[in-house]
């Protein structure tokens, strides 16, 4: 029988007995057995549950060895299919292979757990192909939500003393405490995690060295429109309201954010920025400078939070012969609208997705527009038929949380497979836009190995633009196209030209991205802190991203970045974990005890590191 012909009950069947036999030799401790249940390509992600931390491990050696390290410190039990959902179990496709895929639940040794599962039928055996365990709740230390919402003084009815607005006040000021974390940056990810570590019980103060929370959006250009949909944006406790438009406008998330602040209770500090971080390893606690509206104030907090983004402060190389020029030259974080530039000629150095939204703007605002492309781009159309499929998942009706599940549960490998199918798929969509941008001229690549756009986002976090309409005016010649090839430098009045030619600018705008946080880590904790964290973001030999959402080489310190979607999932397991630090649950010795995994991979038949494109 083919996996698309099972029926439900058939589906429910394998699950429920390949959760038996994974339990059962779980149970007598023979990790072997546990790790033969799955492919011989298999993988097992783990979110905290019983690693305690976040990793990835493949094929039966890798998954024996970490089963067996991890079940000697942390008991699994209560293994069961979730019966409540009318989706689950269900035939699903994973990277051009069909596989029955159902979500589960399980206890451990720090709480309630629930994971993903997905099955295969290997040699007359029903194997797992993927399997994610995911920790959902600390116990003892559950959300303070629904029947357990906060009853306590600062919530009760009292006719003296403070109110309500007093004691909040009073919170915020942290004038007679420290708090236990501290998170630099309110944008998405630092308020995210804020909100998560707020609803857990753990005192959280979040700083941002804006003047108004929301500024990181609201001061970008005035364009700005996100470019995915709405569905898969929203922030955790407080979904965005169902009359929003598909595609959000800066300003509106600007206030969004803002808003967010007030209606959860979250500690921030506008018009502040960390200067300086010392760890005392005695004390375990770090001492911070705070530069707070031309102030200094000093706090201790246990563990500060990095959630200043992927693109951090912007990046500005220094070009030959920039000095000659005598027209304005700015980065894209200086540039606000277009009007400004209403008659001029510009060049717009760059070709991500910035550079063609401020590109697109300035042609709209009667401007004659050159982009300067330096490197390849991917370019895929917006729209539920196109780039909007990467999202597709989130249209669904199911719980939020539940998607939100199943996007944790892909493995790095088979994420990029899927990537794969789909940037060829996307390809045949967008081939009359790619051909035309192609006889223009335009560089264009498809990400590594063929991998497209959101693939491109996690390795180096740009290298792309979905378009809206940018694309199809350069295809027409309406915004003009400078190869970096051949630049050779500015002069007095625009560009040289390696052939001796001269082109003629009254600005240049440089869409030349933003440092990595590296560079923030060295000026703020110097270059030791730095060496010992290493590289932020980017995949590393597990296929996960390197120093995101789990513990770093630096005590106390922790990064979070991302889009919306990724700030909404991984600040919960962010939080968990500082949680359960807190709290004394998790056992750091039998964390870093734990192997670590090697990912091995395969491509797909056919070398898809070039989609064709003709000529």
């Amino acid at each position: 029988m083919l996996m698309h012909e099972l029926s439900r009950q058939e589906c429910v069947e394998w699950v429920t007995d390949w959760l038996r036999r994974f339990a059962d030799a779980c149970a007598a401790g023979d990790s072997g057995a546990a790790a033969h249940t799955f492919c011989a390509d298999g993988y097992w992600r783990d979110v905290l549950a019983l690693t305690e931390n976040i990793h990835t491990y493949y094929g039966h050696e890798q998954i024996a060895d970490a089963l067996g390290a991890a079940l000697a410190g942390s008991a699994l039990s209560g293994i069961a299919l979730e019966e409540q959902h009318d989706e689950f179990p269900r035939v699903a496709t994973y990277a051009g292979r069909d596989v029955v895929e159902a979500i589960f639940h399980f206890r451990t040794r720090l709480g309630r757990g629930r994971g993903v599962v997905t099955l295969v039928s290997e040699d007359s055996h029903v194997r797992a192909a993927t399997m994610l365990s995911a920790l959902e709740q600390l116990d003892g230390r559950p959300e303070l939500l629904g029947d357990n919402r906060p009853t306590g003084l600062n919530f009760s009815r009292t006719f003296h003393g403070p109110n309500w607005l007093d004691q909040r006040n009073r919170e915020r000021l942290y004038e007679d405490r420290d708090p236990a974390v501290l998170v630099v940056g309110a944008g998405q990810a630092g308020l995210s995690v804020a909100a998560r570590l707020k609803h857990l019980g753990v005192d959280t103060l979040v700083i941002d060295r804006n003047q108004r929370v929301g500024d990181n959006w609201r001061k970008r250009y005035h364009s700005l429109t996100l470019h995915n949909e709405v569905w898969a944006n929203h922030l955790p406790y407080l979904p965005f309201p169902d009359g929003w438009p598909v595609y959000i406008p800066k300003d509106k998330l600007a206030n969004w954010l803002e808003t967010y602040v007030d209606i959860l209770e979250l500690n921030c500090w506008t018009g502040t920025e960390l200067t300086q971080a010392t760890f005392d390893e005695a004390a375990e606690r770090w001492t911070v400078q705070l530069g707070q509206n031309g102030e200094g104030r000093v706090l201790r907090p246990r563990h500060i939070v990095i959630a200043t983004g992927v693109s951090c402060k912007p990046k500005r190389p220094e070009f030959p012969g920039e000095s000659e020029f005598i027209g304005r030259m700015l980065h894209t974080s200086e540039f606000d609208d277009g009007a400004a530039f209403a008659g001029e000629r510009v060049l717009v150095v760059g070709s991500g997705t910035s550079g063609h939204d401020i590109a697109h703007e300035l042609y709209e605002h009667q401007a004659e527009v050159t982009i300067a492309q330096r490197s390849s781009t991917t370019i895929v159309r917006t729209g539920r038929q196109h780039a909007g499929r990467v999202y597709k998942a989130y249209e669904s009706p199911r719980p939020l949380a539940d998607t939100d599940l199943l996007t944790t549960s892909v493995p790095f490998p088979v994420l990029r497979r899927n990537y794969q199918y789909l940037t060829r798929d996307l390809a045949e969509l967008d081939r009359d836009l790619l051909d035309g941008l192609a006889a223009s001229g335009f560089a264009l690549d498809f990400g590594e190995d063929g991998t497209g756009f959101q693939m491109k986002y996690l390795q180096r976090g740009g290298g792309y633009y979905m378009d809206v309409g940018c694309s199809q005016l350069i295809a027409d010649g309406k915004i003009g196209l400078l190869s970096w090839s051949e630049f050779e430098r500015f002069n007095a009045s625009g560009v040289v030209l390696r052939n001796g030619g001269r082109l003629s600018f009254d600005a240049v705008i440089l869409a030349t991205g933003y440092e990595s946080q590296e560079a923030l880590i060295e000026s703020i904790m110097g270059t030791d802190v730095a060496s010992r964290v290493g590289p932020i973001w980017g995949f590393d030999d597990e296929g996960e991203l390197r120093n995101m959402w789990r513990p770093t080489p630096q005590p106390g310190l922790w990064f979070t970045a991302g889009s919306l979607a990724q700030a909404r999932i991984y600040s919960k397991y962010l939080a968990l974990q500082i949680a359960a630090l807190e709290a004394g649950l998790i056992d750091v010795g039998h964390r870093d005890a734990l192997p670590r995994g090697v990912i091995r991979d395969v491509d797909l038949e056919g070398s898809m590191v070039a989609v064709p494109v003709s000529a």
